[in-house]
């Protein structure tokens, strides 16, 4: 399967996943709501018909790529809840995504993560976070879309099906 497809399907299930409006209780013996467990993922529900979430997959020649809502910096931890959530990673064109990136290289392979790179301003640029990546997956994204539903405002980041980490 072509990569930069396979990549595609992996961030559309990620949006359906982080998109889901409502919740269908099979069987219900009391306790308490999980509702709080969910909110990070739905922060504000809506009556409407939800539209197809934005990810922003760019090609080769589609330079710039710009998240005006994710900059380096610190991000705080947190538990998520997105069973079937392939392990992926966010980062930029910088050198704290650089640092990180040397340092959990191995980590990244180990968890067959793949990468999403916003903030990049040329193919050039996105072949030298590659160099970084030395054999990752790794796609250029606008990834404003997935900064608004996971709550996120830098990079760089790792987002597994149970949580997002610095």
């Amino acid at each position: 399967m072509n990569r930069r497809f396979a990549l595609l399907l992996l961030i559309t299930g990620l949006c359906q996943t982080l998109h889901a409006s409502s919740l269908i209780v099979v069987e219900d013996r009391g306790g308490v709501s999980a509702l709080p467990y969910y909110q990070d993922l739905v922060p504000e529900p809506s009556d409407r018909v939800p539209s197809p979430p934005s990810i922003g997959i760019r090609d080769a020649g589609a330079f710039p790529v710009r998240s005006a809502l994710l900059s380096p910096g610190q991000e705080q931890g947190r538990v998520i809840n997105a069973p079937g959530l392939q392990p992926m990673f966010l980062v930029g064109d910088d050198e704290q995504s650089k640092a990180w990136l040397l340092q959990r290289r191995q980590q990244l392979q180990a968890l067959n993560a793949v990468g999403l790179v916003t903030n990049v301003a040329s193919a050039e640029r996105l072949a030298e976070v590659q160099r970084w990546a030395a054999g990752l997956q790794i796609a250029p994204v606008q990834a404003d879309d997935l900064a608004q539903r996971l709550g996120i405002r830098h990079y760089p980041l790792l987002i597994t099906a149970t949580t997002l980490q610095q």
